[in-house]
């Protein structure tokens, strides 16, 4: 008897979930992330941040194409499935190349080349398939013809700047993410969005995969040092900072998101999808990072290396990642709620204020101190938000969506 011939894809369907292929690509922007970091330790500069920054916002067009690809067409079925494993080759060619995608190491391959190149190849094989998956839908074809341009020219102002050094090549790569993003919001808001579930979902675990790089910079920040009391604490402290962001983020505002997104239909709801999730999940994966580097950087000198004493203070572009990250992870989600929700939070505000505020206090104070005062002012907004808004909660988390939070 003959088998039926087997579809090139299968599409998505509202309420369907994330694949184990999806979490399977994921992986290597984990592996992205820590290069990332472990990139901008070595060099605490200010230009060091800024290019450590640019290389995440380029990882993030990477990573989020995909996440709007498996929402059309599910990833592990069809054609998909080689296309998602081809761009899993070509982040992690692009991950390996993170140290040298600025400054090409002597012998071998230039490193900033093949670091633009791997993104070409990422951008080429999302938009392939998206054609593929597009079928006799005209509309979100023309949507894929008009983003071409801007893939193009980012591409081309990347291998441009491949070619410069200094701040002429910071520009360039500003130029490219300039392009990039700009000319894919002009293109018009015609894609299509099958499963608002499947699209937070997937928003949720990159925080998650932010969050866990952040537990990974605490660990890898005393890993060459002897265990101690001071390292116990710190680490401790490092793992509420952590489990703050992550209650602020997941306690009761992506649930209301969520369902938000679901009742949202029409070109409301992709603008709803591209401007909350596309563009202003960016910033807070951003502050979560950043705050990873101000993390790792003061276990290391809570736990005495390089010369470090228990004393002393942690400041600089270092704290000021530390606490500024998680400034920049708060009050994006603000905007977030606001832009989605149409709420807006001002205690988060206003903590994000206090804790700007305080950078400049903190930094006479030990490491230590600097990391308990911003894991006590986490803590003491977690608090506050379960106490003001517990029924909220309840409703929200036990007895379906609604409120304000």
């Amino acid at each position: 008897m003959a088998t039926p011939r087997r579809r090139r894809f299968e599409t998505v369907s509202e309420g369907a979930t994330v694949t184990t292929l999806e979490l399977f690509f994921d992986l290597v922007f984990v592996f992205a992330l820590t290069r990332v970091t472990d990139w901008m330790a070595e060099d605490t500069s200010a230009e060091a941040v800024l290019r450590g920054v640019l290389i995440l916002i380029v990882l993030w067009w990477a990573w989020v194409a995909y996440s709007w690809l498996g929402n059309v067409a599910k990833a592990d079925e069809g054609v998909i499935r080689l296309s998602v494993f081809l761009a899993m080759m070509a982040v992690f060619v692009g991950a390996i190349t993170i140290p040298e995608a600025f400054h090409d190491l002597p012998g071998g391959l230039s490193g900033p080349v093949v670091f633009a190149v791997a993104y070409f190849c990422v951008r080429v094989v999302h938009l392939a398939m998206y054609w593929v998956c597009s079928g006799e839908d005209s509309q979100l074809r023309g949507q894929i013809v008009r983003v071409v341009p801007s893939a193009v020219l980012g591409t081309v102002l990347l291998l441009v700047a491949s070619q410069t050094d200094g701040w002429v090549q910071t520009a360039f790569w500003v130029a490219a993410i300039v392009g990039d993003y700009v000319g894919t919001a002009l293109a018009g808001a015609s894609w299509r969005l099958n499963s608002a579930r499947h699209f937070a979902e997937r928003h949720g675990l990159i925080i998650i995969v932010a969050l866990g790089e952040s537990i990974v910079s605490i660990g890898i920040g005393v890993a060459e040092l002897p265990i101690s009391w001071p390292i116990i604490a710190g680490s401790a402290l490092g793992l509420v900072v952590a489990g703050a962001l992550w209650w602020l983020y997941f306690d009761v505002v992506t649930l209301r998101a969520e369902h938000a997104l679901t009742e949202a239909g029409g070109e409301r709801q992709i603008r709803m999808a591209r401007g909350g999730y596309t563009y202003l999940h960016l910033p807070m994966v951003i502050g979560v990072i950043l705050m990873s580097l101000g993390l790792k950087k003061a276990l290391l000198y809570i736990g005495g290396g390089e010369g470090h004493s228990l004393l002393d203070p942690l400041y600089g572009i270092p704290l000021a990642a530390l606490y500024g990250g998680a400034v920049l992870y708060v009050v994006t989600h603000v905007g977030f709620t606001r832009y989605v929700l149409g709420t807006v939070n001002p205690v988060r505000l206003v903590v994000g204020t206090v804790l700007l505020l305080a950078i400049p206090l903190v930094a006479t104070l030990p490491a230590m101190a600097s990391l308990g005062i911003l894991a006590a002012v986490l803590c003491a907004l977690v608090a506050y938000e379960i106490h003001h808004y517990r029924e909220v909660r309840q409703h929200v988390r036990h007895g379906g969506p609604s409120g304000r939070s």
